[in-house]
C-alpha cells in the first residue's frame, strides 16, 4: 500500500522502515519532511493512506484535498486525535488508525524527570559546574517525601506516575471523571478538582485535550492552588493558560514550571530555530522564568515508544489494506 509518511525527520523513517520489513508488509512509504497543511496536503496525491503526527493538521480543508486526490486511510502516529476534524472525516468517508499506547513509562518517567530537575535545579547546577561555580546559592529543593502530589488524568500514563510517586513517598490524589481501581490500590486516593488544587504541592497534567479540558488549568484554577506549586504538562498544550501561567509566576502563587507541551507549539517544536528570532512572545516571557524548564515534546522519545509507535502504524495501515479498517480506530461515527 503507497502510503505518504508526512512530518519526517530521520528517526522516524528509521523506526518505520524497520517496522515494515519486520512484518513483511511491504508498504510503499513515501516520506516527506513538511506538515501536514492545506498547502502541503496535494503532496499525497496516488497514495490510499497518510501517516500523520501531532502537529499535522487535518481540518476540513485537508481532508477534502485528500480525499479529492485519493486518500482513504489516516494513520496516526500519535494516541491523541484532537488535529483531526472527525467530523469531516465522518463525512468524507476516512477511515483513522491511531497509537492507543506505547510507552507510558516513557512519558510518566519524562514527567518525573522535569519534577526532579526543577525542584532539585538540575538544569542550573549542570550550568554553574560547567563554568567552574561550585556554590550552592539558590539551588535549594525540597523532599518529596511527605509532600502531597496530584495527578490529573488516570489513564495509563497518569498511573505511571502516581506509581513513582507513590515510590518517593508522596501522597497522591486525583481527579478524573473515570476513577481507576490501579490508583487506589497503589494507594492514591480520587478527590474532586477543587481539593486537588487546593491541597497540592506537585501537580502533573495526564489528561486529553477535550472541550472541557481547554484551559483546564487557567486563572481560576491557579487562584486555588497553594503558594509556590508546581505544575508539570506533558499531555496537551491547551490543557493549561500559558497567560494565566505567566500571571502566576509574576505573583508568586505559581513556584514551577515543567513543560514538555505547549498550546502553540506547532510553529516551535520538533524544528531547529536556534538561528531564529522566536516570535511567540508568550514562549518566549515563559523562558526568561529562572523556575520554568521546557522540553520541546520529547517525552515520548524512547527507543522503546519509537519501535512500539512504528509497529503499531504499520499494523494499522496493514488491517486497513487487508480488511478495510485499521487495527486501532479512532471512532469517527456519531454516538446514538
Amino acid at each position: 500500500m503507497k502510503v505518504a509518511v508526512f512530518s519526517t525527520r530521520p528517526y522516524d523513517r528509521e523506526f518505520l522502515d524497520h517496522a515494515n520489513e519486520q512484518s513483511a508488509a511491504g508498504h510503499a512509504l513515501f516520506y516527506l519532511e513538511p506538515r501536514l497543511n492545506a498547502h502541503t496536503a496535494h503532496l499525497a496525491a496516488g497514495h490510499e493512506g497518510v501517516c500523520a503526527f501531532v502537529n499535522d493538521q487535518l481540518g476540513r480543508a485537508e481532508l477534502e484535498i485528500l480525499a479529492a486526490n485519493g486518500t482513504r486511510l489516516i494513520a496516526l502516529r500519535s494516541a491523541g486525535f484532537n488535529n483531526v476534524d472527525l467530523a469531516a472525516a465522518r463525512e468524507l468517508g476516512f477511515q483513522i488508525g491511531r497509537v492507543p499506547a506505547y510507552s507510558p513509562d516513557a512519558i510518566a518517567e519524562h514527567a518525573i524527570a522535569l519534577i526532579l530537575s526543577l525542584n532539585r535545579k538540575i538544569h542550573k547546577a549542570y550550568a554553574r559546574v560547567r563554568e567552574g561555580n561550585f556554590a550552592l546559592e539558590g539551588l535549594l529543593g525540597f523532599d518529596l517525601k511527605g509532600k502531597v502530589a496530584g495527578v490529573i488524568g488516570t489513564g495509563k500514563i497518569g498511573i505511571n506516575v502516581a506509581r513513582i510517586l507513590k515510590g518517593f513517598g508522596c501522597e497522591v490524589v486525583a481527579s478524573d471523571p473515570f476513577e481507576s481501581a490501579e490508583l487506589t490500590a497503589l494507594g492514591g486516593r480520587y478527590v474532586g478538582i477543587d481539593e486537588l488544587l487546593a491541597r497540592c504541592d506537585v501537580i502533573s497534567l495526564h489528561c486529553p485535550l477535550t472541550p472541557e479540558t481547554h484551559h483546564l488549568i487557567g486563572r481560576e484554577a491557579i487562584a486555588k492552588m497553594k503558594p509556590g506549586v508546581m505544575l508539570i504538562n506533558t499531555s496537551r498544550g491547551a490543557v493549561m493558560d500559558a497567560r494565566a501561567v505567566i500571571a502566576g509566576l509574576k505573583n508568586g502563587k505559581v513556584g514551577y514550571v515543567g513543560l514538555d507541551v505547549y498550546e502553540e507549539e506547532e510553529d516551535l517544536f520538533f524544528e531547529n530555530l536556534s538561528d531564529q528570532v522566536i516570535r511567540d512572545d508568550v514562549f518566549v516571557r515563559l523562558m526568561t522564568f529562572p523556575n520554568v524548564l521546557i522540553t520541546g515534546h520529547q517525552g515520548f522519545f524512547t527507543r522503546e515508544a519509537m519501535t512500539a509507535i512504528a509497529g503499531t502504524t504499520i499494523d494499522n495501515i496493514s488491517a486497513f489494506e487487508r480488511d478495510g479498517a485499521p487495527l486501532h480506530p479512532v471512532p469517527t461515527e456519531r454516538k446514538a
